[in-house]
């Protein structure tokens, strides 16, 4: 049988990992171009937005000259990626924003915080920090930057905190970064275990965070999470371990299809301490590849809240993760 490492935290990961060890590689504080309304074609990078109204950022948009307005408005910024660095993950961090934001880099979203309506959900005081997959960078000049946001009421707008991309120190060299988009599905389906399973219809959640943030409130059912992740020509594949952050309250997970671990208690509501486990699980040699790989989780929750609702969430070298295990908790 193999063996599950388990690790009880004393400290919060989620900011220890992408806190701590991240740094300001490039300041994206100034004028952006902007526009109110909504329409998806302002993601493109083929859209000419030569004639839309410049607004300064971090800043309360009614504080620059769009007074009592509430509803969706647009952001772009574009940004050189000669000044990125290829072997490092980097790291879009938008500040506050009031309500709720869709980002895109190059035209693909990337991460959203909050719920727009039927299942308005507001995330305003909530720090706005994306993984941004290498995949999409062009390291040879121009990249994009889009953000939807909608504001119900109040202020609106990106309109406070730190506003720039960040990498991570090298301590998480050989490391794959999973936190961000998956997609969802309420329901339990073997076959959504499978690599090759069609999930583009599926429900976008952002990983770390809880169901309700998408409006599945009290489930106490089966649900599915799966991600495509890609690992280049040069990666490493051996001797890894994946970090799957913390589940409510119990799941499998699935690399290509390959159950890697598991944690399930089996005591019920009340006496079940499952959600509070951090998931480690070593990887079998042969199960990842070069190229697109995918990560399927299948969740129960038994009561209350549910979801992969804490990071962090990752696949990194094993002696990496044994180390990470020593400094920040103890072995169970």
């Amino acid at each position: 049988m193999r063996k599950t490492l388990i690790i009880v935290l004393i400290i919060g990961v989620h900011s220890l990992a992408f806190g701590q060890h991240a740094r300001r590689l490039m300041n994206l504080r100034g004028d952006w171009k902007f526009s109110i309304g909504d329409r998806e074609e302002w993601a493109s990078p083929q859209y000419n937005d030569s004639d839309w109204e410049e607004i300064y950022v971090p800043q309360r948009w009614e504080r620059e000259g769009f007074n009592g307005y509430d509803g969706f408005a647009w952001y772009r910024k574009t940004f050189d990626g000669k000044g990125l660095k290829r072997e490092k993950v980097h790291l879009l961090r938008l500040g506050y924003i009031d309500d709720v934001d869709e980002v895109y880099v190059n035209g693909v979203k990337i991460g959203f915080s909050g719920s727009f309506y039927p299942n308005y959900y507001t995330a305003w005081n909530a720090e706005r920090q994306y993984v941004i997959p290498p995949e999409l960078i062009n390291y040879q000049g121009e990249n994009l930057i889009a953000v939807r946001v909608f504001d119900q009421g109040g202020e609106g707008g990106i309109y406070s905190g730190e506003v720039g991309i960040l990498y991570l120190d090298e301590e998480f060299k050989d490391s794959y970064y999973l936190e961000g988009l998956w997609k969802l599905k309420v329901g339990d389906r073997q076959e959504y275990a499978r690599p090759d399973f069609d999930d583009s219809r599926w429900q976008d959640i952002m990983v770390p965070s809880n169901w309700k943030t998408i409006g599945i409130f009290d489930l106490n059912d089966f649900a599915w999470y799966r991600k495509k992740f890609t690992i280049p020509a040069n990666g490493k594949l051996d001797e890894m371990t994946l970090v799957c952050g913390k589940i409510d309250d119990f799941d499998e997970v699935f690399i290509n299809g390959v159950k890697v671990g598991e944690t399930n208690d089996g005591r019920p509501l009340g006496r079940s301490g499952s959600y509070a486990k951090l998931r480690v699980y070593d990887i079998p040699k042969g199960v990842l590849k070069k190229g697109e790989n995918v990560v399927s989780v299948r969740v129960e929750d038994i009561g209350a809240n549910g979801g992969i609702y804490e990071g962090p969430v990752l696949i990194m070298p094993t002696a990496e993760a044994t180390r990470m295990a020593r400094r920040w908790s103890y072995w169970r």
